[in-house]
């Protein structure tokens, strides 16, 4: 069976990732696997699966439209024509569509061709940009236009950001394109995204809970020397994890918590690069850049407990990395971020409550009444060995129902 992909990126960050950890299992079950991706590189190791749509070039210009015409999504007409040639040429079994944003692919291209190819196609879903007019997230801004007409955009300085505000127009062509699409089933990493979609125009679509797996292989805890390091042998220690640093992801409250914590007693340790125009309090220790599972696995690790402030997330995979490495975590009621904690691993806290947060920090790190093997137990749920041997029989059980 051949298997076509498309995303933003091949094999790196966590879509890219996702991408290529799927690929890899698909192969070894004897399958063809092609990614297409329209931006930034790919590593060896998984060249062998990619094919570019477009290029810098063409990317450049879509961004530019995007800014200057809130036009995300409808640029690199002609790379996307030149791409849908080879697709036809490669005739896939299954297209499995991950992010289709990023500006480097034309959606109205994309789906004329999938609206009369005849082939199963899923598309899974990391955030919400497919049916809004605008935003890739939401929650944070309280926003419910999405619901039933996107217009007037409060939120065009967020990615994709633009000048003008085409969320009105941009609706009405996504609903146009993305309903009625034959064979086509959707896939979200939690319930939280489920209610979302079940309440959008893409409502009539099969879609289906498949939560994202991280590498029990590679999270494990790891011995270290990390509070020696910094001289806190003596404080407890508090991690949280971002690729970028931000509101949406919970920094006034990490700020918050630097200000009220008893300094003599608590440490915060932040792993990320700042946002823009984001201050982070000078206590706060950083390591801003890393792609070492291992120094990151003896962070999580020396930390006694994992802190999780995100306002708007689809599923949360730091947190479930953090368990994994035995440590417990506190994270906010928001989106599908609480999906993965229970009572055996870590507190639940009702978003934006900035005391029940302190008091679940207080609990985990003076009650302790978390384990380190219950939190591994947890994330051992999420091994992604597990999570995409569902994806494998789906892939398959698709090409059955074809034949």
């Amino acid at each position: 069976m051949k298997i076509l992909m498309i995303n933003s990126v091949c094999g790196i960050k966590s879509t890219g990732r996702i991408c290529t950890d799927l690929a890899v299992m698909l192969e070894q079950r004897g399958h063809e696997v092609k990614i297409a991706y329209g931006r930034e590189m790919v590593p060896e190791d998984y060249r062998k699966y990619a094919v570019r749509i477009g290029t810098d070039r063409d990317v450049n210009f879509h961004g530019l439209k995007a800014r200057m015409a809130d036009a995300s999504g409808f640029g690199s007409t002609a790379a996307t024509k030149r791409f849908i040639r080879w697709v036809k040429e490669y005739d896939p079994d299954v297209i499995h569509l991950h992010n289709l944003h990023g500006y480097y692919l034309d959606i109205r291209v994309l789906f004329a061709y999938l609206r009369t190819c005849g082939k199963p196609i899923l598309w899974s879903f990391y955030d919400c940009w497919s049916f809004t007019g605008h935003c890739a997230h939401f929650d944070f801004n309280q926003c419910d236009k999405w619901k039933a007409g996107c217009e007037k955009c409060a939120f065009l300085g967020e990615y994709p950001k633009s000048f003008v505000d085409g969320s009105k127009k941009n609706y009405r062509k996504k609903r146009s394109l993305f309903t009625g699409v034959a064979n086509l089933q959707l896939i979200v990493p939690s319930v939280w995204m489920q209610a979302m979609v079940k309440q959008s125009y893409m409502k009539d679509y099969p879609c289906r809970v498949l939560p994202n797996g991280i590498d029990i292989a590679r999270f494990y805890p790891r011995e270290n020397d990390i509070k020696a390091q910094y001289g806190i042998e003596d404080q407890k220690l508090l991690v949280g994890v971002s690729s970028v640093w931000q509101k949406m992801k919970g920094i006034d409250y990490l700020n918050r918590l630097a200000e009220t914590l008893p300094k003599d007693q608590y440490r915060l340790l932040l792993v990320g690069s700042c946002g823009k125009g984001v201050a982070i309090h000078p206590s706060i220790l950083r390591v801003e850049h890393t792609h070492d599972v291992d120094e990151l696995c003896q962070l999580y690790t020396a930390a006694d407990a994992f802190i999780n402030p995100t306002l708007q997330e689809s599923q949360g995979l730091t947190t479930i990395e953090a368990f994994a490495c035995g440590t417990p975590g506190v994270v906010f009621r928001a989106g599908g971020a609480a999906e993965c904690v229970d009572d055996t691993c870590g507190i639940i806290v009702e978003k934006d409550n900035f005391e029940e947060l302190c008091q679940g920090i207080l609990k985990i790190c003076e009650d302790k009444p978390y384990t380190r093997d219950a939190c591994i137990a947890k994330a051992m749920t999420y091994d992604k060995q597990s999570c995409y041997q569902v994806f494998m029989e789906l892939y398959e059980n698709l090409q059955t129902e074809k034949i």
